[in-house]
């Protein structure tokens, strides 16, 4: 087996080789691997390796690691890396390869300082832990020093089998109403006073990659911004993180969150109501199924008639 780094001169051949194992459950698209995988700032070279045959120069194996590496002012977890993904072929299993792998991203991501390791879960990431059905993978990473963290994530779904045109939901005193490029400061101010973190990064990130404002829907009270939904479809400036397993819907996909209400105006219902207001924006632009991703809240989102789709077990490994 040889062991090339990270080069996105396989992007197409690891992307085959992720959906040869994957790909009925969570199909790749080269645009999305490019973007989570390649372009992320965060990735840590040192750490990211892919698996060669030797016989076929194809890739049979390959792993992502990533740490907090972008100059702003936010930062995601201080002290943490990530295994954003570590894929082995079936065929080339059992034979040390993941072993290798994951060795060379946990010894790049200690010379960066990193105290704890989480799979998933990073800037950019696919997965927010092991999908719970993979108990094989479940197993192997558990030998390997990992431990499960408390409950299942969830992506949940929704479908509307009928078209409709929908109004806004009403509130007193205010409106809802989608956010306008000219909103982009007032709305990141509001993000880094009440969301600090991953939220507000994703936001910053939306502007940079040229979004209009058109994937926000905020609740206004008085003229000010106390609680927003992000809404995304296939036209939204990057692949968001509820639609990147689109291609499994042959109607189209949309997404719902993430979500979040001031903390003076909770306790009015308006957690519910901006949801609503997600869901109406998305479904008069045609669309029909809906996801809402990585979140415990199933009993929440069941009062809108979301189930949950997909599990994920979290798990993270601290380096003694």
């Amino acid at each position: 087996m040889q062991y090339v780094p990270w080069d996105d001169q396989y992007a197409y051949a690891l992307c085959e080789l992720w959906n040869q194992e994957l790909g009925d459950r969570f199909p790749m698209r080269p645009g999305l691997m490019r973007q989570n995988s390649f372009e992320d700032q965060n990735v840590v070279k040192a750490g990211s390796w892919i698996a060669i045959d030797a016989v076929t120069q194809r890739p049979v194996g390959f792993v992502v690691a990533k740490c907090w590496q972008e100059k702003l002012d936010i930062q995601l977890g201080k002290g943490i890396g990530w295994i954003q993904v570590l894929l082995v072929s079936t065929a080339h299993r059992g034979q040390g390869v993941g072993r290798e792998l994951l060795a060379r991203a946990e010894n790049a991501l200690r010379e960066q300082g990193v105290e704890k390791v989480l799979l998933g879960r990073d800037p950019y990431h696919y997965f927010p832990g092991i999908p719970d059905e993979s108990a094989d993978v479940k197993a192997w990473f558990e030998r390997q020093g990992y431990h499960s963290e408390d409950r299942l994530e969830n992506d949940l779904l929704g479908q509307y089998l009928e078209p409709a045109e929908l109004e806004l939901p009403k509130v007193p005193d205010g409106r809802f109403r989608l956010l306008t490029r000219a909103d982009e400061d007032a709305f990141l101010a509001f993000l880094h006073r009440c969301f600090p973190g991953r939220w507000e990064y994703e936001a910053i990130h939306y502007f940079q990659r040229g979004g209009t404002g058109r994937e926000f829907v905020v609740v206004e009270l008085h003229g000010e911004i106390v609680g927003f939904c992000r809404i995304n479809d296939a036209d939204s400036p990057f692949i968001a993180q509820n639609v990147y397993w689109a291609p499994l819907f042959a109607d189209g996909l949309g997404g719902i969150g993430p979500l979040g209400v001031d903390a003076e105006y909770r306790g009015r219902g308006l957690g519910l109501a901006i949801v609503e207001a997600g869901i109406v924006a998305l479904r008069n632009r045609g669309i029909s199924n809906i996801v809402i991703d990585w979140t415990t809240l199933v009993d929440f989102y069941a009062r809108l008639g979301y189930r949950s789709w997909k599990q994920y077990a979290k798990y993270g490994k601290v380096f003694s």
